[in-house]
Parts: C-alpha cells; sequence; structure tokens
C-alpha cells in the first residue's frame, strides 16, 4: 500500500483539520508496523494545529494491531494489541513507531481505552514521580477535570495520598471526586487551597495567576511540577516567599524529555497493568468516528467536555 489516510492540517476547511491520502510510513529497522484503530486528542497537539503549516500531520495517541514486526526482531509479533505514542502523525491508518514507544493490551482494555493512556497517562505517572514516595503527602493538582488531572488524581490515590483537586465548573466536582480527590477547590481563584497547604508536590497545568499563587503554597523541599500554560504564560508571584521555603523547586516538565530516562513502552506496561486490573479507569467522555476529528478538536479547545475523545478509524 502506497498510500493512507491522515489526519492533516488544511487551513482551506472549517477547523483546519481534514482527513486526506498521504505517502505510507516505510519503518525503520528498529520500528514495527500498526494499523491504527483509534486514537485520542491532546490539547498541546490541537493547538499546535491551529496554527501550523498546510500539510502537518498532529497526532500523538494511538492504539492498534501490530501489522509487520521490527526488522530487528525487537517488539511484538504480527497480530498483537498494542499502544503507543510518536512526536507526530499518530493519526493515520497506518504508523510506523520504534518498538520501544508502544506495549501490548492485556485482553481485556479496548483500544479506546489505553488510547488515552499515552500522553495524558505518562505525563500524570511521570509528574507524580517528581515527589517521590508520597504516601500519606498533601499533593494539590490543578486543571484537576482534565485527561491528565483525572489519571493524576487515580494513580495519587493509589499511592496513598491526600488530594486537593482545583477546577474551574462546579459541575466537574462529582467527576474529580469520583476519581479519588480528597478536598475540591472550584473557582479562578487557587487562595482556598492555602488552608491545607503547605503541599509537598503541585501538578501545575494551568500558568498565569494559579502558578503564581501554587508557588506561595509548596512545602519545604516539595516541587511544583509545570507542564502546561491553559490560563496564560506570563507569571508573577512572590519570589523572597517562595525561596524562603527551603528545598521548594519549580520543575519544567515535557513529556518526551521524561521518556529519554524511561522508555514509553515501560510507563504504559504500568498503566495497562492498572486499567486491566480495574484500579485506573480512563474517563471518556467523547467516542465516535475520525472523520469527526475538526470538530471534536474545537471542542477540546472549546472546554466542551473535561476528560478524553477517543476517535475510532473505520479501517
Amino acid at each position: 500500500m502506497s498510500r493512507i489516510r491522515a489526519v492533516v492540517v488544511d487551513p482551506n476547511v472549517t477547523g483546519r483539520l481534514a482527513l486526506r491520502e498521504v505517502e505510507a510510513p516505510i519503518p525503520e529497522k528498529n520500528e514495527v508496523l500498526v494499523r491504527v484503530a483509534a486514537i485520542s486528542l491532546n490539547r498541546g497537539e490541537v493547538r499546535r494545529a491551529s496554527t501550523a503549516d498546510a500539510g502537518w500531520r498532529p497526532g500523538w495517541d494511538f492504539a492498534g494491531i501490530i501489522e509487520k514486526r521490527a526488522a530487528d526482531g525487537s517488539g511484538p509479533l504480527e497480530g498483537y494489541r498494542v499502544v503507543g505514542l510518536l512526536r507526530s502523525g499518530a493519526w493515520a491508518e497506518l504508523v510506523s513507531v520504534p518498538s520501544n514507544s508502544i506495549a501490548v493490551l492485556p485482553t481485556e482494555v479496548s483500544f479506546a481505552q489505553a488510547a488515552t493512556l499515552p500522553v495524558a497517562g505518562l505525563t500524570a505517572y511521570h509528574a507524580l514521580l517528581k515527589g517521590g514516595s508520597i504516601l500519606g503527602r498533601r499533593i494539590l493538582i490543578t486543571g484537576a477535570s482534565g485527561g491528565v488531572g483525572n489519571f493524576a488524581i487515580q494513580l495519587a490515590k493509589l499511592s496513598g495520598a491526600h488530594i486537593t483537586a482545583h477546577i474551574r465548573r462546579a459541575e466537574h466536582e462529582s467527576l474529580v471526586k469520583e476519581a479519588g480527590a480528597n478536598l475540591v477547590i472550584i473557582g479562578e481563584n487557587l487562595a482556598p487551597a492555602s488552608e491545607y497547604a503547605p503541599y509537598h508536590l503541585i501538578l501545575e497545568s494551568v500558568g498565569g495567576n494559579t502558578l503564581g499563587s501554587a508557588l506561595n503554597l509548596v512545602g519545604s523541599d516539595g516541587v511544583i511540577v509545570t507542564f502546561g500554560t491553559s490560563s496564560g504564560s506570563e507569571v508573577t508571584f512572590n519570589a523572597s516567599r517562595f525561596y524562603s521555603t527551603a528545598g521548594a523547586s519549580l520543575y519544567g516538565f515535557i513529556l518526551f524529555h521524561e521518556l529519554q530516562r524511561e522508555s514509553a513502552s515501560e510507563g504504559l506496561r504500568r498503566l495497562l497493568n492498572l486499567v486491566d486490573t480495574k484500579q485506573l479507569i480512563p474517563h471518556i467522555d467523547v467516542e465516535v468516528s475520525w472523520n469527526q476529528v475538526a470538530d471534536i478538536a474545537q471542542q477540546l479547545l472549546d472546554r466542551r467536555y473535561p476528560g478524553k475523545a477517543v476517535l475510532n478509524l473505520d479501517n
């Protein structure tokens, strides 16, 4: 097959995303060829697509079936169900991906469930690791109703943490409580979270005033992990108060940097085992055909749904 369908940026269509024919991938020796069954959307890739040049191919998360094993013998055999991620171009019928960036699905885990895990699940997993042992520790998660936030709450609960979740909309309170949050702060203002400070670990994805407030809530030797700026990149904070909190640190988080230290395969296997044993429940708000990618992507940017959106391919 020399041509396949893929999602590409087309500035001339509504939503800038469309299905188009592209050249089929040719795998390197260490890459497997995967027939994609489902993909999921993340805010970062959708935002980039809104300004990217024509022809750019977005897509990080995918799940599907191995169509061709890696030439060097690494990775699963043909026919295995897998999940994985790419830096771009995963929203396609066929993808080539390094064998250390995929993991085999347990029998009871669906393609849709698996497709939610790569970016959101691995971000939550690696961000929580920055706090070391969080057993019995107080942690704060902002943007807690999103895909990363939901996974982070569940994983932190499994680790024995006491979790304060910050959300902007009251209608999402039941969602974060169901995930395992002990306390919920609602609204644009993070100040009420100070009642439960200091926090050993803060996972922060909002930026702006929220990050500025969070910097004053971390405890001695605590860590703030920042991995998003959904409300703004400019931050003002009390610097003297922050540095006088002995040992406190602010950690800039990029998932693909973390994956240089531990392969995606390893983290995905851990997450899949938790999903398989019903200890981790992916929250899927939207599940439709990938023909609707432009509309669902715009709904994500407009915050029309809090959890993950999964698009199924019509193979």
